[in-house]
């Protein structure tokens, strides 16, 4: 049940961060700059893991989250914006922090990390190509 909630809970996460940014002023970024500056706080995460990271499942599953961002996260720039997918990158590296240290310490917790990451880009994918489409 606990892990059912963490779930939820990372979805509503998921939504909040791909959402709520653009109420914001979106500041000219150029695409090729902010992608860069939305992986690579998922990038120094993963970087931390490697090294300190007993538990390849977290480690494995947090590469495999940035591979899907880095595929994923170019169209929905386009759509959303660069501050939103900069604020995206942010959340997602904290996220798998999450992610990790409750593989460690409390399963609903890592359930929460990986599904607000995962969230994150399905939903900002899904976002972009309905706003594209309507």
């Amino acid at each position: 049940m606990l892990n059912i909630i963490g779930c939820i809970l990372g979805l509503v996460w998921a939504v909040a961060v791909v959402i709520l940014p653009g109420f914001a002023p979106q500041p000219f970024i150029p695409i090729n700059l902010a992608l860069i500056y939305a992986v690579l706080p998922g990038g120094l995460v993963l970087a931390v893991m490697v090294p300190f990271g007993r538990d390849s499942t977290a480690v494995r599953d947090t590469a495999l989250q940035m591979l899907l961002a880095l595929l994923l996260w170019p169209f929905a720039i386009t759509v959303l914006g660069s501050v939103t997918v900069i604020v995206m990158g942010i959340a997602t590296a904290l996220a798998l922090l999450i992610h990790w240290l409750g593989a460690r310490l409390w399963e609903p917790l890592a359930t929460f990390g990986w599904w607000a990451a995962f969230g994150t880009t399905v939903f900002a994918t899904l976002w972009s190509g309905w706003r594209l489409l309507t």
